[in-house]
């Protein structure tokens, strides 16, 4: 029998850390190879982390909530296949160099197979380790979270009042150090206003309310909402394209295309299509900012934003969509919006978005003013097509008839799209989809 390691595996190229969310096996547990063993989530996406091995799971390094950084060994699994035998010392020196004021090690590992237990370390952020203490309300307190307490002067009893995300409402640092922050931003402010704001505060939760605690997708959506308004300064152009060709040319081949491929055919595609024909001809809005340089993508990258069941919204990308056609971007399109509402996107697949699309029609709004998601430069969203009357040209000189019309929004980043090149872009992306062939075949 071999013992191998299960790694934190990479999660994308700006993701150091995760958090383990839940352990779906135990020690002395079977495991089949591509099982899923733990949840994980990092600011991007929630993931399941399967075994590329079928054994016995013998030991977890760490327990749920622990944050751990990429490249960590968490678990430890007995196989036979021709594996060599993992070497403690050396983990033990890896985890060491990751944590130069922790004082315990993991102990070594003995060649026969032991009691199936939990091994907790000393590490990082959320782990709890032997040290802790805890206060006369029976609360845990990390070591790290009593360390930040003290440098910010924070009393135990104030410590009590504060609310924590972690196991059991456990405070963890990021709890304090968002509280620390408010605290600062409080004291700031002149006495007259701190007595103004503590008032509002206390009317504001008076009577018939309810309170909800974020969760924490949505407090890392609010977090790179702020973010994104810090970095870029924001400006957002309007166009209102007759998509009436496109309508009727969609109606007409729906279900055949159902029928043929097995697959709806919605208008998110298209709009992806046109896009990408679009980006080809405007490189500076597929592109990011670097201090003073201007990095232009060559690969088009799209991001769609989907809406999950709890009301959250994630980006899955559809990567290289300039070298697919149509049915190609409908089939993505389809498999990548049906896991993102499951939580089965894997982590590169929210990853590397160079121009994001969001179809806020499909929420019945006319129009809306998107905010840019880092580091990309630029945003479109769609609004909902319906049926207006409009002026249309013809030989005979100009009628009106109904139509079907939507307006289309561009967010862009000041920086480097300026208005001019913005609205470019925004007019070719609507012309491309008002002179839509309506012989197009499938």
């Amino acid at each position: 029998m071999a013992q191998v390691e299960l790694i934190m595996p990479k999660m994308g190229e700006s993701i150091m850390e995760a958090t383990i969310l839940k352990w779906l096996k135990s020690p002395g547990d079977s495991i089949a190879q591509d099982e899923t063993v733990l949840e994980i989530a990092t600011d991007k996406v929630d993931s399941e982390i399967p075994s590329s091995f079928t054994g016995i799971l013998t030991k977890i390094l760490f327990p749920e909530n622990a944050v751990v950084p990429v490249g960590v060994c968490i678990a430890y699994i007995e196989t036979e296949v021709g594996a060599a035998v993992v070497n403690q010392s050396k983990i033990t020196e890896k985890n060491s160099e990751l944590v130069s004021d922790s004082t315990s090690t993991i102990t070594e590992q003995t060649t026969e197979r032991e009691k199936p237990i939990i091994e907790t370390i000393p590490f990082v952020q959320e782990i709890i380790s032997p040290n802790n203490s805890m206060s006369e309300s029976g609360r845990f307190y990390s070591p790290l979270v009593k360390t930040i307490a003290q440098q910010e002067n924070i009393s135990l009893t104030e410590l009590e009042k504060i609310s924590g995300n972690g196991e059991n409402g456990r405070i963890t640092k990021a709890d304090l150090l968002q509280y620390v922050e408010k605290r600062k931003s409080i004291q700031s402010l002149p006495k007259s206003e701190i007595k103004s704001t503590s008032t509002h505060l206390q009317s504001s939760i008076s009577g018939n309310v309810e309170i909800i605690e974020m969760d924490r997708m949505r407090q890392l959506i609010a977090k790179h909402m702020v973010e994104s308004l810090q970095i870029s300064p924001h400006v957002t152009s309007f166009i209102e394209a007759d998509v009436t060709n496109l309508v009727n040319w969609r109606n007409k081949i729906k279900a055949e295309y159902q029928k043929k491929y097995n697959e709806n055919l919605t208008f998110t595609p298209i709009f992806i299509e046109a896009i990408c024909k679009a980006l080809t001809e405007f490189p500076y809005v597929n592109a990011s900012v670097d201090g003073t340089k201007i990095i232009i993508k060559k690969d088009l990258n799209i991001g769609m934003a989907a809406a999950m069941p709890n009301g959250n919204l994630i980006v899955p990308v559809i990567k290289g969509a300039q070298l697919m056609n149509l049915n190609g971007i409908a089939q993505k399109v389809n498999d990548l919006s049906k896991r993102a509402r499951s939580s089965q996107l894997k982590p590169d697949e929210i990853q590397g978005g160079t121009f994001t699309l969001t179809n806020v029609g499909t929420f019945g709004s006319v129009m809306g003013t998107p905010i840019i998601n880092q580091p990309q430069v630029a945003i479109l969203a769609t609004g909902v097509i319906k049926k207006k009357p409009a002026v249309v040209e013809t030989e005979y000189g100009d009628v009106i008839a109904v139509r079907q019309m939507m307006f289309l929004s561009l967010s862009y980043d000041h920086r480097i799209v300026d208005g001019a090149m913005g609205s470019s872009f925004l007019r070719r992306v609507a012309d491309l989809l008002e002179k839509f062939d309506v012989n197009r075949t499938i």
